[in-house]
């Protein structure tokens, strides 16, 4: 099993950065390699919504990453697991209050299949890579406008 997890601390409110993370459609606005992303069923930003995600794969070829949010708590928690793939990670944001700032934490899991599994360390240094994308995200929300 290959897991990260990397986490920052936001200059805004729990709740602001929860509704940003939630709307799937903000997603290629900081997680680089998101070519498009849609609501295929359910309620936008509930549980037991599903997302129709391309993500640009090996030689920008179109992968699919479609994905369901399993756990949506407002203001603390979202879960999420991808639906297709080899790999099928899944992973979620943790947000914490710390006055007047969110501590926002991203975890990743992802149990590797058939002779993927042996290729353990690439996994780990892309899961890396994705979950310090957090950064970028930190970067978007402070330099928005608080009304946003």
């Amino acid at each position: 099993m290959a897991f990260a997890e990397y986490d920052v601390v936001i200059a805004r409110d729990a709740l602001s950065v929860y509704n940003f993370l939630v709307d799937a459609r903000n997603l290629p606005r900081w997680q680089a390699g998101i070519r498009s992303i849609e609501l295929e069923s359910g309620a936008a930003g509930s549980k037991g919504a599903v997302y129709r995600q391309t993500l640009a794969g090996p030689r920008g070829r179109p992968v699919a990453g479609n994905f369901e949010i399993t756990e949506a708590r407002p203001g603390a928690e979202i879960q999420y697991r991808v639906l297709v793939g080899r790999t099928r990670p899944h992973g979620g944001y943790y947000l914490s209050t710390e006055g007047q700032r969110t501590r926002v934490r991203f975890a990743l899991e992802r149990e590797p299949r058939g002779i993927l599994a042996w290729l353990k360390s690439p996994f780990r240094r892309q899961m890396k890579a994705e979950v310090r994308q957090l950064e970028r995200l930190k970067t978007l929300l402070e330099d928005m406008p608080e009304a946003e």
